[in-house]
């Protein structure tokens, strides 16, 4: 979908891209500014490999501010953004054939990574009509003697669904009786919630936090994409199994990445409420107006900046040259071949028929996105 967008680009067509999983606003400047202090200061050289202590301060301050958790430093792993923390978890912690129970739709990486590592994934499929959220009794019915971890992502990518306490207290009820499942929280989104309080396992139930690893990062709260810093915290052991991995693969993120997080994360982040504003208003905007389109049903995401509408309703449906829409990537490249607007396929989450759309844009180009997205299930018969 990327190279087909680059390519009419190319030959000249006005294409609103919404398949992006960053935010479009720039970096803080006082973030930016602690960047190049750092360049200025001569902060260019080799650091630790689970990042320098300052910033692992920042972080254990934060987790400690933010949700009531203690870590202590070397409890913390810094890396080059949330993704290799996940990686370096599993591959620090999975042997051939061990099982990762993933609730679906979920994160395109985590069954890759999963098999990768030599698990196995085990999808367990969470319907629209729950919310897009895992099941006691799914979970349940999931895990094996082979179970090695659970994958949660609240705010969730692409969903936006959002769990609630009780939500996860259900869900620690049955890994209790489980001892050998440790949890991976996912918490990348949790600063970008709407309608609903965010609330993460190894806070809200004590039993859970010696196996649980909660991950995080500054990539989508502070607009930091680009300058990869994302962030573990969990058992000493495992944390140490996955700093000797980092240590022969990345070696460790940015110096100058890892100042700047210091700004973002101990500078108040008054920026983020300013962020989370927009993104409300880009969600009402685009959930309201994708619900006009005939074939489409779009559910309203409580955190995340992703909307993520079933197109089932045009499924079967043929084109104005007589081609039939058989699978939701049939309709994801029908909108961009003749409507230039770029949306994921939901096949690529793990769930169909769905497309996965990012209002991390502005309110204009959304606002000419969603005409496009209309007229195209318009002239559908």
């Amino acid at each position: 979908m990327t190279a087909r967008a680059a390519e009419l680009r190319d030959q000249g067509a006005d294409v609103i891209t919404l398949s992006a999983g960053e935010p479009d606003f720039n970096t803080p400047s006082a973030v930016c500014e602690a960047g190049i202090r750092a360049i200025r200061d001569g902060r260019t050289k080799y650091t630790p490999v689970s990042g320098i202590k300052q910033l692992r301060e920042a972080i254990r301050k934060s987790f400690e501010r933010d949700h009531g958790l203690d870590y202590g430093i070397d409890q913390i792993t810094v890396a080059c953004g949330a993704k290799q923390v996940v990686f370096n978890a599993l591959f620090a912690s999975l042997d051939a054939g061990d099982e990762v129970v993933i609730p679906t739709p979920c994160w395109v990486s985590y069954p890759d990574m999963v098999a990768l590592a030599g698990g196995k994934p085990v999808l367990v499929a969470c319907d629209e009509s729950r919310g897009f959220k895992l099941r006691p009794e799914a979970l349940e019915a999931a895990v094996t003697s082979r179970t090695k971890w659970l994958m949660l992502n609240s705010p969730c990518n692409p969903t936006g669904a959002v769990y609630s306490r009780s939500e996860l207290l259900a869900i620690a009820a049955v890994l209790r009786r489980h001892a050998h499942v440790y949890v991976l929280s996912d918490d990348i989104y949790e600063k970008l919630t709407y309608n609903a309080d965010f609330a993460t396992i190894a806070a809200i139930e004590p039993d859970l936090y010696h196996r649980t690893l909660t991950v995080n990062g500054v990539s989508k709260a502070d607009a930091m994409t680009g300058w990869r810093v994302g962030y573990g915290a969990g058992p000493l052991s495992l944390i140490k199994a996955m700093n000797l991995i980092q240590s022969q693969t990345s070696s460790h993120t940015s110096s100058i990445s890892q100042y700047a997080a210091i700004e973002a994360l101990a500078g108040g982040r008054k920026h983020i409420e300013q962020f989370a504003s927009a993104f409300l208003r880009r969600r009402d905007l685009v959930v309201a107006r994708l619900n006009q389109a005939d074939g489409l049903s779009c559910r309203m995401p409580d955190g995340a900046f992703y909307a993520f509408p079933s197109c089932a309703g045009v499924i079967g449906k043929r084109t104005p040259n007589g081609t039939i829409i058989e699978t939701d990537t049939d309709f994801a490249m029908y909108l961009l071949d003749h409507f230039a607007v770029a949306v994921v396929p939901g096949s690529g989450f793990m769930a169909s028929p769905y497309i996965r759309i990012s209002y991390a844009s502005s309110l204009e180009d959304l606002s000419r996105a969603c005409d496009r997205i209309i007229a195209a299930c318009a002239v559908l018969t």
